[in-house]
């Protein structure tokens, strides 16, 4: 079955089990409300629902995974050669040919820390898996540098207008300010190993096989540093700032919403607490916000219907990224942000292009090590990133407590 034809099927699938649970939900809803409690097996029914939906929208990112794998295309006589002297230094060590490439292109053979740096198209492969597997790398700026850090200069507030009376001036206005914000890149690596008799089988892809198997190891890495890492020799998550209640938020803190109850939604209204996590980020960074949530969060979201219970506050929506839209804006599903507990901060609300930064130093290096373990051969990919929130009013939690 081609991808195309694959999505459709799911997509159909994934339309007529949204029919279903809500029926069942609105029938679980009813029950609550007429009796104080929902049979038990309507709750089950739901949840198998549930749980449908969210396979389904993991069937999808796995098509979308492999229809967005560089096809064959013209032959590229550059990149053949490329691949060539790619191979030969994996295989047998000869990293000759890779010298004379990287010599020609004005790229160093190696990288500093030692190793070779690996061929574009290798590089291309660990972004592109990168992106797909991890939702902050795909939603969020991303910047190459060349460094060891990353400068930039954000302004925290503009200038007032005044009036003045014909022919009057009213002196200087008060000046903006700015914020220098600085991102560090850390050392990350990966250390797939082969066996020996892999290497000398020339009809494995060896090349594609172990890009992707360290981009994978890659992305759920740095996928987690970007929601939770503490920035000690790593990213800095978005959950790991000093955090406040919306109404004291300054420069420097993320601004929170509670959830109205300790480790769970308020039990009254609880879909309310979603609109007003929505509503505490500016109407300036709301078109192009998304909502962050793990997969859990996100079933438990689902069920919500507004106060007068007339329409469900989720909505199935393919263009959003197969995560659906809640209140309109497209929901984003990332297994790192923390499961609901006491106090956790398990949605955002943000525009992550303007608040959250990550800083990638390029190239990607390669040391191929046949000494330490007789019979394999190991391979260290190694990476420098990093990554911080560089706009703080760009971004907001729910914090999953009273207040």
């Amino acid at each position: 079955m081609s991808d195309i034809l694959e999505v459709k099927r799911l997509v159909e699938q994934q339309n007529e089990a949204w029919g279903e649970f809500m029926k069942k939900n609105d029938a679980r809803l009813k029950a609550i409300e007429e009796k104080g409690a929902a049979p038990a097996d309507l709750v089950e029914d739901v949840k198998k629902l549930n749980d449908e939906l969210s396979q389904t929208r993991k069937d999808l990112i796995e098509v979308e995974k492999k229809s967005n794998r560089p096809g064959a295309g013209a032959a590229d006589p550059a990149a053949a050669e490329r691949k060539d002297a790619m191979n030969l230094y994996m295989r047998k060590g000869d990293a000759s040919a890779l010298v004379a490439i990287q010599s020609k292109a004005m790229q160093s053979g190696s990288d500093p820390d030692g190793g070779y740096l690996v061929i574009e198209e290798i590089d291309r492969e660990i972004d592109r898996v990168v992106s797909v597997v991890s939702a902050m790398s795909r939603i969020c700026r991303n910047v190459m540098i060349g460094t060891n850090r990353y400068l930039k200069n954000v302004k925290t507030s503009g200038m007032a207008m005044r009036r003045v009376a014909d022919g009057a001036t009213g002196g200087e206005t008060t000046p903006p300010a700015y914020k220098r914000m600085e991102i560090e890149v850390f050392p990350a690596e990966v250390e797939p190993w082969v066996f020996n008799e892999t290497l000398e089988d020339a009809i494995v892809d060896l090349a594609s096989d172990l890009a992707e198997e360290a981009a994978i190891s890659f992305a759920e890495g740095s996928g987690s540093e970007f929601c939770v890492g503490n920035g000690v020799g790593k990213a800095r998550g978005i959950t790991a700032y000093t955090n406040v209640a919306n109404a004291s938020y300054a420069w420097g803190s993320v601004g929170y919403t509670a959830s109205g109850a300790s480790g769970a939604f308020a039990a009254s209204n609880p879909a309310d607490k979603l609109i007003d996590l929505q509503h505490a980020l500016k109407p300036a960074y709301r078109p192009g916000a998304n909502w962050l949530m793990s997969d859990a969060t996100l079933a438990v979201a689902r069920q919500f219907k507004d106060s007068s219970g007339a329409f469900y506050m989720w909505q199935p929506d393919t263009t959003a990224g197969f995560g659906g839209r809640m209140l309109g804006s497209p929901v984003e599903v990332d297994d790192n942000m923390p499961a609901i507990a006491a106090n956790s901060y398990s949605i955002s609300f943000a525009n992550f292009r303007r608040a959250y930064t990550i800083v990638n130093r390029s190239g990607t290096s390669l040391i191929r090590d046949n000494i330490t373990a007789k019979g394999t051969t190991k391979f260290n990919f190694r990476r420098r990133f990093g990554g911080g929130i560089t706009n703080f009013e760009a971004i907001k939690l729910m914090k999953f407590a009273t207040s």
